[in-house]
């Protein structure tokens, strides 16, 4: 499939991605020079960023960390937004930056669109953000989102992705009357307590989860992504103890595509689901509308049963998340009858604040936007664009690392951090595990401020997501500046954690 609306031209090679991203964690570390790191602290940091060092110094006062979301953690302090538009963010003293973090990718259309916005603004004025009934933008985003992917026949809004994949589960289980859920290894399903096993690093399974008692994780096991016959193996051990009512996708690989997955596991995947009675859940939060109006699920072929929706439904607006899927499936969060009038059990579900004026309103203009605008094609040249002048700049400066894209999800990987996996055909132990990927992710958080203080944004100095807004001379920009950071790394001499 060339582009054909869609963000990816050609699909990665996933097995040679991983041969690269095995090779990485194999080498010694190379990030950012110390000394280059220290001037980027005192000459940038310190000195430009001045405000925002101020602000979130005062507000460790008051706030646990000194921020109230995880993305906004930033080596050596998080730096202060004051205003988005496009491809650019503001900050308090006056820098501005390229923006690939993407509120995490939803804004695929640009932050803080007009035209979205003006549309927003007119809601403000006459009904306002919420108001607890029914709104007619309810029904518009739902109509929208079923229009554009075909597997949802109907849809339910709800506030957040995490939201989402809980409300997904319960629906699995009064669907098939089946007790296991199986997720992919290292994949992210939000932070509720059954899904937040196996997060980040395959294998892991409870091990991320501080707070969450292991009895929780009793019904929730998970697979080694890309491996169909493990997937398998874990699927015939569920069926001879209570049997599987769901297996959660990440479309293009767990954690957003940071390990790949090939389009025939996928494709396997969805076949095992049938085989096994379990529904097929595609958690496409990153993917859906971002790899093309049909999802990461039009790009491969794939009809899931269940698809889960968080960011982009809202336009990077708040109260972003639902779930969607087939008829059947849906029954189960309506008045208790499926379409044949026969009673069903209804799952538990709720949420004050979820499908909020605002939130709908946003989220059916930017799709409307999307689709107008070619946005996730435009999207994805433009990550083809930046992935093959960073994978060029790698080469030329022999350094280890290791880019790849989905479209316009792009990956910049110096350190491998996200690649490790526990006792899985390789001698890594957890304390291993630990150790090395304590070390790796403080590099990452050097290179990352390296990036930003050469004006770049990115999601924990190694994802980058590049939006509609962009044109061919910024990621030529861009690159520039990536280049400045490449030409003053090298390998490291750690001292172990």
């Amino acid at each position: 499939m060339a582009y054909n609306g869609y963000a990816i031209d050609e699909y990665l090679d996933a097995a040679e991605v991983t041969k690269q991203l095995d090779a990485l964690i194999k080498k010694p570390v190379y990030s950012i020079k110390p000394e280059k790191l220290r001037e980027y602290e005192t000459e940038y940091f310190d000195k430009k960023c001045a405000k925002s060092k101020e602000m979130i110094t005062e507000a460790k006062n008051i706030i646990p960390g000194g921020v109230q979301h995880n993305l906004a953690f930033n080596y050596p302090f998080p730096i202060v937004i004051e205003k988005a538009e496009g491809a650019k963010l503001y900050d308090i003293d006056g820098n501005w930056y390229y923006d690939l973090l993407q509120a995490g990718g939803p804004t695929i259309i640009g932050s803080n669109d007009p035209v979205v916005r003006d549309h927003v603004i007119e809601l403000l004025n006459t009904c306002g953000p919420s108001t607890g009934l029914f709104h007619e933008y309810e029904y518009k985003i739902a109509k929208k989102i079923s229009e554009m992917v075909p597997s949802v026949e109907k849809f339910r809004m709800l506030g957040s992705g995490t939201e989402a994949c809980m409300c997904a589960a319960r629906i699995a289980r009064l669907k098939t009357g089946k007790k296991n859920i199986l997720k992919m290894g290292g994949g992210y399903h939000g932070w509720s307590d059954q899904l937040a096993y196996g997060m980040r690093v395959p294998g892991t399974k409870g091990l991320m989860s501080n707070g969450v008692p292991n009895f929780v994780f009793k019904h929730t096991n998970e697979y080694f992504p890309n491996d169909i016959n493990d997937l398998e193996k874990k699927l015939h051990w569920s069926n001879r103890h209570g049997g599987t009512a769901a297996i959660y996708v990440e479309p293009v690989g767990p954690e957003s595509g940071t390990r790949p997955v090939s389009k025939e596991f996928i494709q396997a995947t969805a076949r095992l689901a049938k085989q096994y009675g379990a529904l097929l859940i595609f958690d496409e939060v990153v993917t859906g509308f971002r790899i093309g109006p049909g999802g990461a699920q039009g790009y491969f072929g794939v009809d899931p049963d269940l698809t889960i929706f968080g960011k982009i439904v809202a336009g990077g607006y708040p109260g972003a998340g639902g779930v969607g899927g087939h008829a059947d499936c849906m029954a189960h969060l309506g008045a208790g009858l499926d379409s044949s009038g026969k009673k069903v059990k209804k799952a538990m579900c709720g949420g004050t604040l979820a499908a909020t004026p605002i939130s709908c309103v946003a989220g059916y203009y930017t799709l409307c936007e999307i689709e107008k605008r070619n946005a996730c094609e435009v999207a994805g040249r433009m990550g083809d664009r930046l992935t093959k002048g960073l994978q060029e700049l790698i080469k030329k400066y022999n350094l280890p690392f290791v880019a790849f894209n989905q479209g316009s999800i792009c990956h910049l990987d110096n350190a491998g951090t996200m690649h490790f996996c526990v006792n899985w055909k390789k001698p890594w132990t957890i304390p291993e595990v630990l150790k090395e990927t304590s070390i790796r992710q403080r590099e990452m958080e050097h290179i990352g401020a390296a990036y930003m203080a050469e004006g770049i944004v990115t999601l924990a100095g190694s994802r980058l997501y590049t939006s509609a807004a962009y044109t061919e001379e910024m990621i030529d920009d861009i690159l520039a500046r990536f280049e400045r950071v490449f030409a003053n790394c090298e390998e490291l001499k750690i001292e172990q954690a």
